[in-house]
């Protein structure tokens, strides 16, 4: 396949969204596989610090997009990116004229996962999972962070069937990545978090979901 689009990831919460909602989207789009690990800098053509994907994305991480010759980097300015390209009709935002207030719930519910959901999973993720050294104050810090951000989306899915104005969007594709996996960090979700829980089932049942998790 050939098209004027290229998606730069790897297989992380990062990078899954941007293939989920091209894939809800219908849009063609070419796939490069990135290395993350700093393990192959300089060994790895397509490593995240290799030269060449720096003119890309300057902060060298995935995910990235060149679309047209155009590149974006960070995972929530592509996904409005791409919603602003080829989402004209607003089937997963709203129109921030005519709808002010539904397109800002969007937008409020994104920066709470970018600033919050992911790096804190993240973080939690590192130092329970794979840090060099087992730090128990950082363990504590992160996964209680992470548990009371949960409880945040717990207390407005537990009201409203999705994240932003009752419908699924580009808010819901950014935040759901993150919260799917959370029995890596021994977090039961149907029991601390049923109404999450039930928010992930739906969304992981759609037919872009389960094909845009399997990118790359």
């Amino acid at each position: 396949m050939s098209s004027s689009l290229t998606l730069y990831t790897a297989p992380t919460p990062n990078g899954h969204p941007i293939a989920i909602f091209l894939e809800e989207l219908g849009v063609p789009y070419d796939v490069v596989r990135m290395s993350i690990s700093d393990a192959d800098i300089g060994k790895v053509h397509n490593q995240v610090k290799s030269p060449w994907y720096l003119e890309i994305n300057p902060n060298g991480r995935i995910p990235a997009i060149t679309h047209n010759g155009f590149n974006v980097f960070e995972t929530s300015a592509i996904l409005l990116y791409l919603a602003g390209q080829f989402d004209k009709d607003n089937k997963f935002g709203f129109d921030p004229i005519k709808d002010p207030q539904s397109y800002s719930e969007v937008m409020q519910w994104i920066m709470f996962a970018h600033g919050g959901v992911g790096p804190m999973k993240g973080q939690a993720g590192h130092f329970y999972k794979f840090a060099p050294e087992r730090i128990p104050y950082a363990i504590t810090r992160y996964l209680n962070e992470t548990r009371r951000l949960y409880s945040v989306l717990e207390t407005r899915l537990s009201k409203h069937e999705y994240l932003a104005a009752d419908k699924y969007t580009i808010a819901d594709i950014k935040t759901v990545t993150w919260v799917y996996h959370s029995e890596g960090l021994d977090i039961d979700l149907e029991k601390e978090f049923p109404s999450l829980k039930a928010w992930v089932d739906r969304i992981s049942a759609r037919e872009a979901f389960k094909k845009g998790m399997q990118v790359p």
